[in-house]
């Protein structure tokens, strides 16, 4: 059973930076694309970013030109960084991955608050 593990969340000013990651506990070879997703309370579940395995990168509007997503294929890891963040990217943050058979894993989620 794979399992996905984020850390790096916390609690940030308005303007700040957190990097998120996301520990996989098999090779993201494994997976044809990896991902992060978010949930605000009262919200739906929304994709904030993906990376293929070839490394195409696609964001959600709200977030592009602040958030890089990235891959570590020798640590199993996939990263989040967050720069110039905003009250309304408070969630709690899942890392996703969408397998060969297009099965979908998440993590458990790793909470982000951003303070204005």
């Amino acid at each position: 059973q794979v399992q996905l593990v984020e850390s790096g969340g916390g609690f940030v000013q308005a303007g700040g930076s957190l990097r998120l990651s996301c520990a996989a506990s098999r090779s993201l070879f494994s997976f044809k694309t990896m991902g992060w997703y978010r949930q605000a309370p009262g919200n739906q579940r929304e994709l904030v970013a993906t990376i293929t395995k070839g490394g195409s990168t696609n964001y959600v509007d709200s977030v592009k030109g602040r958030f890089t997503i990235s891959r570590d294929n020798a640590k199993n890891t996939v990263y989040l960084q967050m720069n110039d963040l905003k009250p309304e990217d408070t969630a709690v943050y899942y890392c996703n991955a969408v397998d060969w058979y297009n099965d979908m894993i998440w993590g458990k989620g790793t909470l982000v608050t951003v303070s204005s």
